[in-house]
């Protein structure tokens, strides 16, 4: 099951069913299933009490993604921070709800097991985000 919430801020407007459906169907690209994962929707203050309680970050990030994903089914926490969504839509010059649809399938792609912090692993992420965008 994934779940949606907000904690803090309003709910962003999203086609549940149908991110649900686009999640389940990338997962399959990788030759994963889905668990249970639950999305939590947030602002800058709350992603930096989590980035700096359970990782020791003293910084602001979009999407923290706790993976407790065991073989091919993918499960895990997923943390995004709306108002960093919003400044990188500003920043890229790309319209919020793409941006914010990048960023949730951005933490499916870690949980399916791509990285993003290693030499080379951004690019890799970023071909399989705009994968991703493009079939939804």
């Amino acid at each position: 099951m994934i779940y949606f919430q907000a904690t803090g801020i309003d709910m962003p407007q999203i086609d549940q069913k149908r991110v649900n459906n686009w999640i389940r169907e990338v997962a399959l690209s990788y030759s994963m299933r889905t668990g249970e994962i639950n999305y939590i929707f947030c602002s800058d203050e709350k992603i930096l009490e989590v980035n700096k309680q359970f990782l020791q970050h003293d910084y602001y990030t979009d999407i923290i993604t706790f993976d407790y994903t065991k073989g091919d089914k993918i499960s895990g926490d997923l943390f995004i921070s709306l108002d960093t969504v919003r400044t990188n839509s500003e920043q890229f010059n790309t319209p919020y709800d793409t941006e914010l649809l990048r960023v949730i399938i951005h933490g499916i792609l870690h949980l399916c097991g791509i990285n993003d912090k290693g030499p080379g692993e951004r690019e890799i992420m970023e071909a399989a985000e705009n994968k991703a965008l493009s079939i939804y």
